[in-house]
């Protein structure tokens, strides 16, 4: 029994009830491709001066919890900002991420995907005010991923946004990119709501008309694109775009909301995944999409409908925090010894919400050892001031 904080700022008991799911890889192969977003560990003993320095990083656990990741059939989209991009993690810590994940995938019997992201983080702001400027940066981290042997995710740069880029900027950088990267590509719409300084990217406060010029963007060479990401929390605009796609053109749902019926589909059309809430809830992602390749729709809602709400409390506004939630499940299901982030960055989140997680993960089956998350809980209980 424990005594957990309320969002009415009381204190009631809970008591476990839920009945964990054991970690398994698929029986048969999955009908969706599915990228989990990981996060990095810290090494806190190596750790000086976080909010000024490069993050120390516990490269043994971090490898470790991507193994368990491929353990479960899914893929990895590494170096994305679940990890921290440019929120604690520079250009290069992400690259040595980069390389020894595609060291350990490639010797990982289930031979994994891996897709990794592409910025502009490495230089600063204030040096990015051209097109020409902010290719330059996107090639020097494509190249340096290619050579990795890792598949480019062109992500959403600040950059764009900060100059007042017009469609042709755009359209510049982009064309660039995908026509001449070595395999196909994806290209990454993230929202404001994940990253205030990316509204009205594209060009376009509109989201209809930044859909335009993203769907022209890829019906101009759709063999180089091999998907979009799309993390802007709306179901409906999803289910439209994703319909106007070129055909083998996937739709990677990034939205952490309404995931279970967007990977479903309509019948017609469905989104494959890359999303950072599949990284905490893997048994029960893994085992859905399994469940939805033998057409078995009930086993697939009654695993991921009790994950939705887990995951919107994990991504409430500022949903920027969410990578918190998920370093907090990592280190509640033993993944990792400590509940530290690169540059503090656990401090983002409150007592309430840590407290609302675990009662949610609970109820979602997915404290694999409730023994260990009980007792780790009760830690950070006291460091707070609960007994």
């Amino acid at each position: 029994m424990l005594t957990l904080p309320t969002k009415s700022n009381t204190l009631e008991p809970y008591r476990l009830l839920g009945n964990p799911l054991t970690p398994r890889a698929p029986k048969i192969p999955l009908t969706r491709t599915a990228f989990a977003a990981a996060h990095v560990v810290s090494d806190p003993l190596r750790e000086r001066n976080p909010w000024d320095t490069r993050p120390a990083v516990d490269w043994d656990a971090t490898l470790g919890f991507r193994q368990t990741l491929w353990d479960q059939g899914l893929d990895l989209a590494e170096a994305m900002d679940t990890a921290q991009r440019g929120m604690g993690v520079d250009w290069p810590t992400a690259l040595e991420l980069i390389q020894r994940t595609m060291v350990a995938a490639r010797a990982h019997p289930l031979k994994p995907r891996v897709a990794c992201g592409v910025g502009t983080d490495h230089i600063p702001p204030a040096d990015l005010q051209s097109a020409d400027a902010i290719l330059a940066a996107y090639m020097t981290q494509a190249e340096a991923i290619e050579a990795a042997g890792g598949q480019l995710i062109l992500m959403a740069s600040r950059a764009f946004p900060a100059m007042g880029a017009d469609e042709d900027g755009y359209r510049q950088v982009y064309r660039h990119l995908i026509d001449g990267a070595k395999d196909p590509v994806i290209l990454h719409w993230l929202g404001e709501m994940f990253e205030a300084a990316l509204a009205g990217y594209w060009g376009s406060t509109d989201v209809a008309k930044a859909s335009e010029f993203v769907l022209a963007l890829i019906a101009e060479n759709p063999a180089k694109v091999d998907g979009i990401k799309i993390s802007l929390l709306d179901q409906a605009h999803e289910e439209v775009f994703r319909a106007r796609l070129p055909a083998g053109v996937r739709l990677y749902t990034g939205d952490d909301f309404n995931y279970a019926p967007l990977i479903a589909g309509d019948g017609t059309h469905y989104s494959h995944a890359l999303l950072g809430i599949f990284a905490a809830i893997a048994p029960a992602a893994s085992q859905a999409l399994e469940a939805l390749a033998q057409n078995d729709m009930t086993t697939y809602h009654a695993l991921l409908a009790p994950t939705v709400p887990l995951s919107r409390e994990i991504f409430c506004a500022p949903t920027r925090f969410y990578k918190a939630g998920i370093a907090f499940l990592s280190w509640l299901n033993g993944h990792q010894s400590h509940f530290i982030m690169p540059a503090g960055f656990q401090s983002s989140r409150d007592i309430g919400h840590y407290a609302e997680v675990f009662r949610l993960a609970d109820q979602a089956n997915l404290l694999t050892n409730p023994d260990l998350a009980t007792a780790r809980m009760r830690t950070l209980l006291a460091l707070h001031g609960i007994e």
